[in-house]
């Protein structure tokens, strides 16, 4: 993901210093690497053959809530002998939710993702959503976690706050030019799936967005 320029959470150029894997034991076993970084859905029979070897892993899942992403930031701090720079990023969220808590607006917002599906309420981008303060068009009408919602029903039943993160055709219709009362605006993919400093940057752009409903 890090080599994509639309799914990486941080610069191309950045992450361009970097190698990257496929994830195979021979292509980590030529880097030498004293941990191992993995999804708690690496293959078993990958984690037993690196433990095999003598090499340690650290798994960690997908994260609901910034304080779940705050708690990994630690621990990954604390696995790279770094822990002042994971207090310090601490400190950059709390910061970013202080002032997006000030300024809470009750507006219904949904985010329409690639592919024309909702997040669910257990998301980490919903739970970021709720700290800019804005309420759930899609836990309100039933949605779970990647529940298709069709232009039908947000040209019927239009939110507050449409956040078009995607490009297909029904999220580009020219039809939803034609609802007055709802607000439309992007938000970029690249924001929805990470913790850490993304969190960040999210609410940065939920902030920049409210600014612009006034």
């Amino acid at each position: 993901y890090s080599k994509d320029p639309a799914s990486s959470s941080m610069p191309a150029e950045k992450a361009a210093r970097f190698a990257a894997t496929g994830g195979t034991v021979e292509e980590i076993l030529a880097l030498d690497p004293d941990l191992v970084v993995a999804s708690t859905f690496i293959a078993p029979a990958t984690r037993a053959a690196l433990s095999d070897l003598g090499i340690r892993v650290e798994t960690f899942g997908a994260v609901s809530t910034v304080e779940d992403s705050v708690a990994q930031i630690h621990e990954l701090a604390a696995l790279a002998g770094t822990p002042a720079l994971g207090a310090a990023l601490d400190r950059e969220i709390a910061t970013a939710i202080e002032a997006t808590e000030e300024r809470a607006t009750g507006v219904e917002a949904v985010l329409w993702q690639p592919g024309g599906i909702v997040p669910g309420e257990a998301a980490l981008v919903s739970d970021l959503l709720r700290l800019a303060g804005f309420t759930s068009y899609a836990e309100a009408r039933g949605f779970d976690q990647a529940d298709y919602l069709p232009l039908e029903l947000v040209v019927a039943d239009p939110p507050d706050l449409l956040l078009v993160a995607g490009d297909g055709a029904g999220q580009r219709h020219p039809v939803l030019d034609a609802l007055p009362y709802m607000h439309r605006a992007d938000f970029d993919t690249r924001l929805i799936y990470c913790g850490g400093p993304t969190i960040v940057r999210a609410l940065d752009r939920l902030a920049q967005i409210r600014a612009g409903l006034t």
